[in-house]
């Protein structure tokens, strides 16, 4: 019931999103600027909010291990789409790397905080959740990126974005005590633009589920071969990864959350970048989304049984 009940308001919202596209209030172009905004802004105000003077990433050493699980995480994930991808008959070249990576990647960030907050409310989860998406994003720029694109070419570049420094800034000044600078007027700044990061990130989502849902006809060997894999077979590898390694109470926490997520929506854009299957994307992550409002309460007390949380 608790996890229903922390799953509803995300549910809500992004209905509302679906709503605001269908009868076009929220056109594309104020979508993509509201995307923006968030990337740019309002998350990394949240992601700051989370960090500064979060004791539990006082550790730098527990500060690489929750990095290195979130990238190990979706290493794993990358993994088993990829193969799950040749058992359902997908080639090189026919949508397999583009199935691979985008049902081998979770949403970790926009869907996954306010059921974080709501189903565990302990101080310091988000800034944990943040450095795991610090590791997230480095497999996702290395081996996602290489995998997409069918070649090993790396551009250090795409590293510089708003949310990873954000990461890299909050640790520093932790590390160097400058959080005391912090307190007040700047913290109230950092946690009001960042109350409003996840409304406005999910109701982009459900503008974007709209519009997906106009424009592609579904393939359901990829529609249902992509609920089994992104929303079974995964989330049973990272479970089962967070019960056998030694890692934190609070990471354990974050990794039960992450199991539980649909396809991100990201992958579609690289698709499109990087000579992928657009339309293959956007099949994985409508039948996940869609699908997951099922499946995640499941996965989610699972999870929490499994690791006596």
């Amino acid at each position: 019931m608790l996890v229903l009940e922390a799953l509803a308001p995300v549910v809500l919202i992004i209905g509302v999103g679906c709503l605001l596209r269908k009868f076009d209030i929220l056109s594309e172009n104020i979508e993509r600027g509201m995307m923006h905004m968030v990337v740019l802004v309002l998350l990394p105000a949240l992601t700051l909010a989370n960090i500064i003077g979060n004791k539990a990433l006082s550790d730098w050493g527990e500060v690489g291990k929750v990095a290195s699980f979130g990238c190990g995480g979706l290493l794993i994930g990358l993994g088993v789409a990829y193969v799950s991808a040749g058992f359902l008959g997908m080639k090189r070249g026919e949508g397999k790397r583009t199935f691979g990576v985008t049902a081998g990647t979770q949403n970790y960030g926009f869907m996954g905080v306010p059921l974080l907050l709501s189903i565990f409310p302990s101080d310091g989860l988000l800034g944990v959740l943040f450095t795991h998406n610090v590791g997230v994003e480095i497999a996702m720029w290395t081996v996602g990126v290489s995998m997409m694109r069918g070649d090993k070419n790396i551009s250090w570049r795409l590293f510089v974005k708003a949310p990873i420094i954000a990461v890299v800034a909050g640790l520093l000044i932790n590390a160097f005590g400058w959080d005391s600078f912090f307190h007040g007027a700047p913290m109230r700044t950092f946690d009001m633009l960042g109350a409003a990061a996840i409304p406005i990130a999910l109701i982009v989502i459900g503008a974007g589920l709209v519009e997906l849902l106009r424009n592609d006809r579904f393939d359901w060997k990829v529609a249902i071969g992509s609920m089994v894999v992104r929303l079974a077979l995964i989330p049973a590898c990272l479970i089962g990864a967070a019960y056998l390694l030694p890692i934190s109470l609070e990471l354990k926490k974050v990794m039960v959350i992450q199991a539980a997520m649909p396809a991100a929506m990201f992958p579609i854009v690289l698709a499109k970048h990087y000579g992928g299957k657009p339309e293959v994307a956007v099949q994985v992550v409508v039948a996940t989304t869609v699908a997951c409002f099922i499946t995640m309460p499941f996965v989610i007390i699972i999870g929490m049984h499994a690791l006596d949380l």
